[in-house]
């Protein structure tokens, strides 16, 4: 068995109509039977996860990095579409940063009167969404009995201020024939959090943005997120630097083709790191062997 990389949203705050927003599925097997943890969930998450052969129900946890609301824009819908579309009470877990919690509580107080509504109208929805949040700020991920498995997640400080906190997780596979390890970064600049997340791993999936595209942009609010996002090029220095073997990139801004092709996004980060370096579409999938 193989760690999976599916890139269900590879966009950033600007609506974009070919690409969702931030979201990322990690998974170990294939189609409802395997284990799939979903981190971020941006606009049009349920969709691409759809249009990925599954849904809500099939998710063993949501992950959060940080609380941007790119980032977290359809967590009501992954809440109320795994309420519905599951006929025995089935709690999602929800794991992120310090302050998830009280993010998820008030998502849920906006979704009172659906919540009442369709309690009302079908008899065999007894109960409301049952969701569990779990706040981490860095080493093991300990998810409730029965969620879960095969992978072993930790977790660890990133640097994207002044968002704080954010985190990045690592997932951890076991097999006979090694272990195949996949660290997704979120939104953050290089870090030592980050460097011993991704210690040992085998892959880093990195959100990224042309530092010097976006420089030359007379738009301040553009250039304010130069300071706590990573470059291709620092993405690649991370990556070098822990000696993984596969670079994925995501979140691209600006997009491409403003952005340049994919090639170009390849050719800044091959300057600094002699791995495979992946960059792909929403849907683009990265198979990750045990080594």
């Amino acid at each position: 068995m193989s760690l999976k990389v599916t890139l269900l949203g590879t966009g950033s705050p600007m609506p974009s109509p070919d690409r969702a927003g931030p979201a990322t599925l990690i998974s170990a097997g294939e189609g409802p039977e395997g284990e799939h943890y979903l981190v971020d969930a941006g606009r049009g998450v349920l969709m691409r996860l759809a249009a990925a052969g599954l849904g809500a129900p099939n998710l063993a946890a949501v992950l959060i990095t940080h609380l941007h609301s790119d980032h977290i824009t359809d967590l009501n819908d992954v809440i109320t579409t795994r309420w519905v579309m599951t006929f025995e009470e089935t709690p999602l877990t929800i794991v992120g940063p310090v302050g998830t919690k009280s993010v998820v509580d008030h998502l849920l107080a906006s979704l009172e009167p659906d919540i009442e509504y369709r309690i009302a109208h079908h008899q065999d929805l007894d109960h409301r969404p049952p969701v569990t949040v779990i706040e981490v700020t860095e080493g093991l991920v300990e998810l409730p009995d029965g969620q879960g498995g095969k992978v072993t997640i930790t977790c660890g400080q990133t640097d994207h201020k002044p968002v704080e906190p954010s985190v990045g997780f690592r997932f951890d596979l076991g097999t006979d024939q090694g272990v195949a390890a996949v660290v997704a970064a979120g939104d953050t600049v290089p870090c030592a959090g980050l460097d011993a997340l991704c210690e040992g791993a085998n892959a880093l999936v990195h959100t990224v943005i042309r530092k010097d595209i976006i420089a030359n942009i007379p738009m301040q609010r553009l250039q304010d997120t130069l300071d706590y996002h990573s470059s291709p090029e620092q993405a690649a220095q991370t990556a070098a630097k822990a000696s993984v073997d596969t670079l994925i990139y995501t979140h691209y801004v600006p997009p491409m083709p403003m952005g340049g092709t994919a090639d170009d996004w390849r050719a800044l980060g091959a300057a600094h790191f002699d791995g495979t370096i992946e960059v792909g579409d929403d849907l683009y999938t990265v198979t990750i062997h045990p080594t």
